[in-house]
């Protein structure tokens, strides 16, 4: 049952998977939130742990690592290999609006994207709209209202280039495009096409337009609201 990028056995990952790309994340989550934790994978040190919830449900989280290439490879395995159904990524963003700061919560209801990735899978003159599954979005946005979380819903950029000298996205934030990032378009193609429940859900890290940020060990640790509502989905 192992693959080359995953040392899981049969039935050792859940159906419900938490997602983030951060392998060092996936080891926070496990540790603090759930119980009766088994580390299931280290593979070329994407972690991967299995445990239960504090309502006692089984549920995994696995580091997809960075970039829309990597995320596809660990998502079509746990799709396809290991049966998973329900996907919710727990990620980091970058805002595209001065108003939206630094630890705010982003459901992506969608994501433009300029990935290849996705034009590669259709013909030439169609363009697929990568969306999130309608029942986990509406789910986490009324959790978050009854746990007084806010969150913001709309549209994301996810782009296959962190270091971009043209500023493509100032154009996308003219549009109400609220940040970005660089996995959801792929997840949420692959999603539709494997019928997987998927849902982005970000924390904002940094803020393009006035220069907030957050240093690498508060993006590690200090996500706790949305992993409480990831949680509770």
């Amino acid at each position: 049952m192992a693959t080359p990028h995953n040392a899981a056995e049969k039935g050792q990952i859940a159906k419900k998977v938490l997602f983030p790309g951060d392998p060092k994340r996936a080891e926070f989550i496990a540790e603090n939130f759930l119980t009766d934790v088994f580390c299931y994978s280290t593979v070329r040190g994407m972690l991967g742990f299995t445990g239960k919830t504090p309502d006692g449900e089984e549920i995994s989280v696995q580091g997809s690592g960075m970039g829309q290439p990597s995320l596809a490879i660990y998502f079509n395995e746990l799709a396809d290999v290991y049966g998973v159904k329900q996907v919710i990524r727990v990620g980091s963003t970058g805002s595209l609006q001065e108003g939206i700061a630094c630890r705010e919560i982003i459901l992506a209801m969608g994501a433009c994207h300029d990935s290849n990735m996705n034009a590669a899978l259709f013909p030439r003159d169609v363009t697929f709209s990568p969306v999130a599954d309608w029942n986990l979005l509406n789910l986490a946005y009324e959790n978050a209202k009854k746990a007084g979380i806010l969150v913001r819903v709309g549209n994301i950029f996810a782009t296959d280039t962190f270091y971009d000298p043209t500023d493509k996205w100032k154009v996308l934030a003219e549009y109400n495009v609220l940040s970005i990032e660089m996995e959801t378009a792929i997840f949420y193609t692959l999603a539709a096409k494997k019928n997987v429940q998927a849902l982005t859900m970000l924390t904002v890290s940094d803020n393009l337009i006035t220069g907030e940020r957050l240093t690498s060990k508060e993006r590690e640790e200090t996500f706790l609201n949305m992993f409480k509502l990831a949680l509770s989905l």
